[in-house]
């Protein structure tokens, strides 16, 4: 599902126009970086947390040479999927 398929999904689900949705989904995006952006969490109950995990600097291979290169930490995003969402999966 890409984001056009989204809005639309949501404009059905919540009797609202595509406008209104896409404004959502844009707003939703956009509060959930700002928060990850001050390395913050987002959790909602039964669906699952996004937060910021740190990944530490390690020793990696450059495939077209073979040498071997170091990675820098970084921080990256991350989704863990809360308990209803997995048992809706299965």
């Amino acid at each position: 599902m890409n984001k056009k398929e989204l809005v639309d999904a949501l404009s059905e689900k919540a009797s609202t126009t595509k406008k209104q949705a896409e404004v959502f989904v844009d707003s939703f995006v956009s509060v959930v970086s700002e928060e990850l952006e001050k390395e913050g969490e987002v959790k909602l109950v039964g669906f699952g947390t996004f937060k910021v995990q740190q990944r530490a600097a390690r020793k990696g291979v450059n495939p077209q040479t073979g040498k071997q290169i170091k990675i820098p930490a970084r921080k990256v995003p991350k989704f863990i999927a809360g308990k209803e969402l997995k048992e809706r999966v299965k």
